[in-house]
């Protein structure tokens, strides 16, 4: 039994493919679908705020219930283009009484530093 050139270097072509090599795939952008929401945001929430405050801080719900009007939803979701893995996060206001009651999620807020701020400010000192 005698292989001829042109089968084995065809064999040899296709080698890669069939082990599933990285660098042969085409190319996937990264995907982002919904609000991202940061801790940043959700440290800035405070009970007893208005509809239009937490939507000033937080953005337009993505899904709002008729059903249940006093629950905004926020998903968000990344697909890296390489891999397969999927991040999926939720985060969840509840009003009651036209004012922010609690809130829930795979968010955590940020933390706070002495001066009360979410996040550091450099000052510059004023020229005399």
């Amino acid at each position: 039994m005698s292989f001829r050139p042109a089968v084995l270097l065809c064999a040899l072509c296709l080698l890669p493919f069939a082990g599933g090599c990285d660098w042969l795939r085409p190319y996937r952008i990264d995907v982002r679908q919904g609000m991202a929401i940061d801790g940043e945001m959700v440290g800035r929430l405070k009970a007893g705020m208005t509809p239009e405050q937490v939507r000033f801080i937080l953005g337009t719900p993505l899904l709002s219930d008729p059903f249940h009007g006093d629950r905004w939803d926020y998903p968000y979701e990344f697909r890296a283009g390489r891999s397969s893995k999927i991040e999926r996060k939720v985060f969840s206001v509840y009003f009651k009484d036209g004012t922010l009651a609690r809130w829930e999620g795979d968010i955590q807020p940020a933390p706070v530093n002495e001066a009360g701020l979410n996040r550091l400010v450099e000052i510059e000192p004023a020229k005399k």
